[in-house]
């Protein structure tokens, strides 16, 4: 029996290959350039058509999120753009933790990936896209460590400034995916929910916070190990240019409402996180972000207010965190949205889990959220 092949070597790819015994192969996740998190795989199979994969990823007992593997199928597509989900399982007790994933392709290449792959060609075109759109202005707000330019779309002609931002974690690209539905919602001139927040507001998007992290196939570091997230307080040009770049644009501007778009690995649910526990915290600014996260909660079945983090006590807030520190440098209403890496377990979908698909429609139902929370506001 011929012996399958598996390779990574291509934008956002990860895996490391222990063995191949025909269509079976042993696996192990590496870690991100410079730090120890690993959980964020991507990688292509060929030779397999009509076979049954057997494909064992090892030792993830001590992966970055270990909870994050029971009830988790991996994503899986033959032509890289439908991503279906394969029949997988979790051995906490084989080889240090074993993901063991099955699936019979009908063609000689299949491709899995931990989520649906968003990749930096795929970023430009998204990019170029919406940049044409008129009334859009480009920014580049500086380069990465690796060269690459951290691209910023602005529109809008109202008072109130908007940061959308996502990806600091580059290994959670369901936020890039959701960036795409709020583009194309945002520069479709007919749609009335992209009218309204152009009347009313100035829009500042940056799709990809960390494109280096995302090209290198890393789960939640940049080019030299640095984990955005926890940078705010004090971001340098040597570990973390990006955010530099970012909260001085956010310091000319001023923010008013910022949506911080992330993954998480265990939730099986749509969330949100807020800045309880920061140092300036008021009952005004709280019952802001309350009414934000009802509104959602009732426009759409994807969404729900039960399940997320545990909540900061009073002061405890860490300020490295984009969400807190924007909130307390702005005084402004952010917040982090999490998308699950899973399904949402309250709307479960057995073929694809949470989706591309489902990550572009949440956007419009997070949009037309804030045109309902801007007139709730009386702006």
């Amino acid at each position: 029996m011929t012996d399958i092949a598996i390779n990574a070597a291509f934008d956002s790819g990860n895996i490391d290959v222990i063995s191949i015994d025909g269509a079976s192969a042993t696996l192990a996740i590496p870690a991100d350039h410079m730090s120890e998190f690993r959980q964020w795989f991507h990688f292509r199979v060929t030779g397999a058509a009509g076979r049954e994969l057997v494909l064992r990823i090892t030792d993830l007992n001590t992966s970055a999120y270990p909870a994050g593997w029971p009830g988790y199928n991996a994503c899986v597509s033959e032509d890289r753009d439908y991503w279906g989900r394969a029949e997988t399982t979790f051995d906490k007790g084989e080889d240090g933790g074993t993901l063991t994933i099955r699936y019979t392709p009908a063609s000689d290449v299949a491709w899995f990936a931990y989520f649906a792959p968003y990749s930096m060609e795929r970023h430009h075109d998204l990019v170029a896209e919406a940049a044409s759109a008129e009334g859009v202005e480009y920014r580049c707000l500086g380069l990465t460590l690796d060269g690459q330019p951290l691209d910023c779309l602005a529109m809008g002609e109202g008072q109130t400034q908007v940061w959308l931002y996502a990806r600091q974690h580059p290994g959670e690209s369901m936020a890039e995916w959701w960036m795409e539905g709020a583009l194309e919602v945002l520069t479709d001139p007919a749609d009335p929910v992209a009218r309204v927040l152009r009347q009313k507001c100035r829009l500042n998007v940056v799709p990809n916070c960390n494109p280096d992290g995302s090209r290198r196939g890393h789960l939640r570091t940049n080019a030299v190990g640095t984990n955005l997230n926890r940078e705010w307080h004090e971001p340098s040009a040597e570990k973390s240019p990006e955010v530099l770049a970012i909260r001085n644009a956010m310091d000319e501007t001023g923010v008013d409402f910022a949506m911080d778009v992330h993954g998480d690995e265990a939730i099986a649910a749509n969330f949100l996180a807020g800045f309880e526990g920061i140092p300036s915290w008021s009952e005004e600014l709280q019952a802001k972000y309350n009414s934000f996260q009802l509104i959602l909660a009732r426009r759409t079945p994807e969404f729900q207010t039960a399940k997320g983090y545990p909540v900061a006590r009073a002061g405890k807030a860490n300020l490295s965190m984009s969400t807190n520190q924007v909130a307390e440098r702005f005084g402004a209403c952010s917040m982090t949205l999490e998308m699950p890496f899973k399904d949402n377990d309250d709307l479960p979908d057995p073929e694809q889990g949470w989706s591309p698909e489902r990550c572009k429609l949440l956007a419009r139902e997070c949009l037309a959220a804030l045109v309902e929370w801007l007139e709730a506001e009386g702006r």
